[in-house]
């Protein structure tokens, strides 16, 4: 690999798509052997693929872009604690999704996004089971089986009045509150799925709306924001419906209620 500069970071795709790779392989690996499961002090289970994973991306995007900081789920307290006022960073999980990656369900991914200014600029996905990628920017939203060719994606319009809405959920965290926001929709179905498959649901138009009404990290939807924007789509502040935005909160990296949608509409939205 070699090194990017910041206003490049996002040129070479292919270098990013493989690091992402090279982190599921090693996911995988370890995903088809008797691993352990240990408690981090906020009670999250974290596995050896979680450490695995990290110290590789960590390790390449190091190499491909030494100028630009980098946040992980797993990175060091101090780390977490500098990156107030950081304006550009790459946020990455290298493997969200450890409750399904516990279970063995495949539904967990490596999930890297590129901030800028609070906003998610680029997102890359990989889901190492399926060996799918998707990737998101200002030159499009992308979808790529290994070893097939690439192609682009887009999020759904809104359901017509005779249509369901499909409405994404979690796989482990649903909530009552999830429960009451979808029997405001007239028709429903709900799709429950881990990780950040949600929001590449939403992102190529498997899906029509994601509302979020427990807790995440910014890690956790970074770079999925980042492919729904790119496909057209929004995440968005429930409260406000303002854009969600990124790195504001000194004291917390836990994101307010959001919903991911292709547009806003008034049967949901109180507008």
């Amino acid at each position: 690999m070699h090194a990017l500069k910041s206003n490049e970071s996002v040129s070479n795709i292919d270098a990013l798509k493989a690091l992402a790779v090279k982190a599921g392989g090693a996911i995988m690996s370890i995903y088809q052997s008797d691993f352990s499961v240990t408690d981090k002090p906020d009670l999250s289970p974290v596995t050896e693929a979680d450490i695995a994973a990290h110290n590789i991306i960590v390790k390449g995007l190091s190499l491909l872009t030494p100028d630009i900081p980098i946040l992980s789920e797993e990175s060091a307290d101090d780390i977490k604690n500098s990156r107030v006022g950081w304006n550009t960073f790459w946020l990455v999980d290298p493997l969200d999704g450890t409750k399904e990656f516990i279970k063995r369900n495949g539904e967990f991914t490596v999930n890297i996004a590129l901030i800028k200014d609070g906003v998610p600029v680029f997102g890359l996905i990989y889901v190492p089971v399926s060996q799918i990628l998707y990737w998101g920017s200002e030159e499009g939203a992308f979808k790529q089986t290994l070893g097939s060719g690439v192609e682009s994606i887009k999020v759904a319009g809104l359901p017509s009045m005779h249509e369901k809405w499909r409405v994404v959920g979690s796989r482990s965290h649903q909530s009552p509150e999830f429960e009451q926001f979808v029997s405001r929709l007239p028709q429903a179905e709900t799709i429950s799925i881990g990780s950040s498959l949600k929001l590449c649901l939403i992102a190529e138009g498997m899906a029509d709306i994601y509302p979020r009404l427990t807790p995440t990290s910014e890690w956790d939807i970074a770079a999925g924001h980042a492919i729904v924007n790119a496909a057209g789509g929004q995440v968005l502040l429930l409260s406000s419906l303002a854009p969600l935005v990124y790195n504001t909160n000194s004291d917390s990296l836990i994101n307010p209620d959001f919903i991911a949608c292709a547009e806003t509409c008034s049967i949901w939205s109180h507008s």
